[in-house]
């Protein structure tokens, strides 16, 4: 076939391709939808083992608002997982050292709070590596789980997250706490609600995108969800003693 002849047929396979291939890119998007989530996909949602409840915070360090709540979870003898954004990270690596001093688990949340549906496989890649490296810098210890911003995957993020030996974990109940109408109470009843033995909870630390001083509402809401927590005789710790399938516990 000559060249005139080829150009035409190229045009028509790629033109063919690249739906195919956009749908490939956002079919893991599915995950959002937190019923589907909770019920066939246990391992992303952070399901583990009944008698725990793994407390995590999305979005800091936050110098303004994290160390409130790292004095409130000392208080209560508590460990949670952090989800850093890296971001934030350069802005007050001696607090994420601290953080991860106290034992806390430091996570990736990327570098910026960039949805991955509008990035590609390399900017994916380069975000999550960027991310990682920037916490294994300060705290000394490379992280090991991954949450993508508003919890979207995609395959670019889930082949990334192979690369680079971290393990995507989203949530099986939320808060609602980044919004401007958020109270105490509708933070409690909002994470009560879907909580269960096993559960993962999502809550943020620094309102870098979410309403303006939306971590205090947060910080209010802290004490009933753990002593219900309490009074069910679930343990509250980090992702790392959650019993995920896959990853070490301790």
């Amino acid at each position: 076939m000559s060249p005139v002849r080829l150009a035409p047929a190229a045009a028509l396979v790629s033109a063919t391709a690249l739906p195919v291939l956009a749908a490939l890119h956002v079919a893991p998007v599915v995950s959002t939808f937190g019923p589907l989530r909770n019920r066939v996909m246990p391992c992303l949602a952070g399901q583990g083992r009944p008698d725990h409840v793994a407390l995590t915070f999305d979005d800091g360090p936050d110098h303004l608002s994290t160390p409130h709540f790292l004095r409130f979870l000392d208080a209560r003898g508590i460990r949670a997982t952090f989800f850093l954004l890296g971001s934030m990270l350069v802005r007050s690596p001696a607090l994420a050292k601290e953080m991860a001093a106290a034992g806390h688990e430091i996570a990736v949340h990327g570098w910026r709070h960039h949805p991955l549906l509008v990035r590609g496989p390399r900017a994916t890649c380069d975000d999550l590596a960027r991310a990682r490296d920037a916490v294994a810098d300060v705290t000394g210890r490379p992280p090991v789980l991954f949450r993508p911003p508003y919890g979207v995957m995609t395959t670019a993020a889930h082949l990334a997250c192979r690369r680079l030996d971290l393990t995507p974990v989203l949530w099986t109940c939320w808060g609602a706490d980044w919004r401007k109408r958020a109270t105490p109470r509708s933070v409690e009843n909002t994470v009560l609600r879907d909580l269960r033995g096993g559960g993962t909870i999502l809550l943020h630390d620094s309102d870098c995108t979410s309403a303006t001083g939306s971590w205090r509402t947060t910080l209010r809401a802290l004490p009933r969800i753990l002593d219900t927590c309490q009074e069910q005789g679930w343990t509250v710790g980090p992702l790392r003693e959650h019993g995920l399938r896959g990853l070490p516990m301790g």
